[in-house]
């Protein structure tokens, strides 16, 4: 929704309707501020209809400013003469074209009111710099000649349209492309940097003169295998759709993003403005930056193949065994195997540089289970969420799972059936308390997990990877019942 400063909160009421109107305006008015060479300043009503605020303000990108100072937040009040209180009570736009001084410099000022349904729903008011403004020229003519039809459908409440389309990505600047459009379909004007990022599409004619979608769309043919495959269908009615509009353009070499507006005045549609850049290089580098994902997600597929080779050969390993001591440490090194493949089976189907660890850890459980069948029946269960983990402490995290889940189905249930039960939970300070709780036979007396003699393969590797995660562990009876309680805590 619209950015309301703080100061000027408790002093406006602004309807949902509202709010999305102006918050659109805002996201488009730089096309108003460039081809104007003008400062904006967007002022909306109080509650007390005597008093206005200004809740955003921009600068022109093609000119000097003529507003030195930051005005968001102030305040016009009780003041008959100032023309923002003069557009909004006449409903008419109001404008000093006596060079007035600001600062030492002459500036021509307007109000537009935002006019809907017969409401002025705000007040855009117009800063022009008459020292540092252009000398006239074809560029400074047109820019000047699309801005007044611009601030005439600002007025009329129709720019941005009430449909407006929003944005999915950052609109182009002016100086970065112009193209205007007759009603006819026929391009009557383009800027320099728009007919270089035309030429990098592959024009070699004019701009000017030509129809612009039937020359947009053999631009877009040229990137395919057949002078008559098909172009985008939707072309022609991205031009002709009432409602502003944006449209990637893809040639062989080259790709350009175009914003298309309507032009209308009061009898309806009399041109179209097309503000474009050449987006040859962002598409190359988005490319890259895919097929670098793509190519990493590869990997992390190939070494979860590779581990699980290495986890099969240890299991026909293990069952040639015939020392039971020997048979269970080869177990317990394909679990280890097994956890870090699961984190990279997860990885390989990730996009980002997180891992959604719950289903790595009900992977991690259903193992744990399965390799205590023969011993008994173990219900290894979670209970909560560890929400999304740092593909940095998913390994680790995955094997501490493991060794507790081992050590609580080893050393805690024995040879009996059990449960076992892993409690993630996130804290306040950002940091991940993981429990996991068994119903077996509790600890030897005297126990101590600090005591490296009698602390388990299984521990010395929990104690080593939370050291190198700068994270906690302690092992106590379960205060709750029966059985043992492991806690670790990592820092994320």
């Amino acid at each position: 929704m619209l950015r309301v400063p703080a100061s000027v909160r408790p002093h406006v009421s602004i309807s949902d309707a509202q709010s999305s109107f102006l918050e659109a305006l805002v996201e488009d008015w730089n096309i108003l501020s460039d081809l104007a060479f003008s400062d904006l300043i967007l002022w909306i009503p109080g509650t007390d209809p005597h008093k206005f605020y200004a809740i955003a303000q921009i600068q022109p990108a093609t000119g000097p400013t003529s507003l030195e100072d930051d005005v968001v937040g102030d305040v016009i009040a009780y003041d008959n003469d100032h023309l923002v209180t003069q557009a909004y009570l006449t409903h008419e736009i109001r404008e000093t074209s006596d060079n007035s001084l600001q600062a030492g410099i002459p500036v021509d000022v307007w109000a537009i009111p935002i006019m809907v349904d017969g409401v002025c729903w705000a007040i855009v008011e117009r800063h022009t710099n008459q020292m540092g403004v252009r000398a006239p020229g074809e560029l400074e003519d047109h820019y000047r000649e699309i801005a007044a039809i611009l601030f005439k459908m600002t007025w009329r409440g129709v720019f941005p349209d009430q449909g407006h389309n929003r944005l999915t990505g950052i609109s182009p600047r002016v100086g970065e492309g112009l193209i205007l459009v007759g009603k006819s379909g026929v391009v009557e004007y383009a800027s320099p940097n728009a007919v270089g990022v035309y030429r990098t599409l592959g024009l070699t004619s004019d701009l000017v003169g030509e129809r612009i979608v039937p020359l947009t769309a053999s631009l877009m043919k040229q990137s395919t295998t057949r002078a008559d495959a098909p172009v985008d269908t939707s072309l022609r009615a991205h031009f002709k759709s009432p409602h502003s509009e944006e449209l990637d353009v893809e040639s062989e070499h080259a790709s350009a993003f175009l914003r298309i507006m309507p032009l209308t005045d009061p009898t309806g549609r009399i041109g179209t403005l097309v503000v474009c850049r050449d987006t040859t290089e962002i598409r190359q580098r988005e490319r890259q930056l895919v097929t670098k994902d793509a190519t990493i997600r590869e990997i992390h597929h190939r070494v979860k193949n590779n581990l699980q080779t290495v986890s099969a050969l240890l299991r026909l390993q293990a069952r040639r065994m015939k020392s039971t001591e020997a048979q269970s440490a080869l177990e317990e090194a394909m679990a280890r195997v097994q956890a870090i493949a699961v984190v990279h089976e997860i990885l390989s189907y990730s996009m980002s540089g997180s891992v959604d660890f719950d289903d790595v850890a009900d992977r991690l459980l259903k193992l744990a289970g399965d390799l205590a069948a023969e011993r008994g029946h173990v219900d290894a269960r979670r209970q909560g969420s560890f929400g999304e983990v740092p593909a940095t402490v998913a390994t680790s995290l995955s094997l501490i799972v493991t060794e507790l889940c081992q050590n609580a189905i080893e050393h805690g249930l024995g040879a009996s059936s059990g449960t076992v039960i892993v409690k993630p939970e996130r804290l306040a300070d950002g940091s991940l308390e993981v429990a996991v709780i068994d119903d077996g036979q509790g600890l030897p007396e005297g126990f101590d997990v600090d005591d490296k003699s009698r602390t388990s393969l299984g521990l010395s590797i929990v104690a080593t990877l939370l050291e190198d995660l700068h994270g906690e562990f302690r092992l106590v009876p379960n205060p709750d019942s029966v059985g043992a309680r492991a806690v670790v805590r990592v820092p994320l």
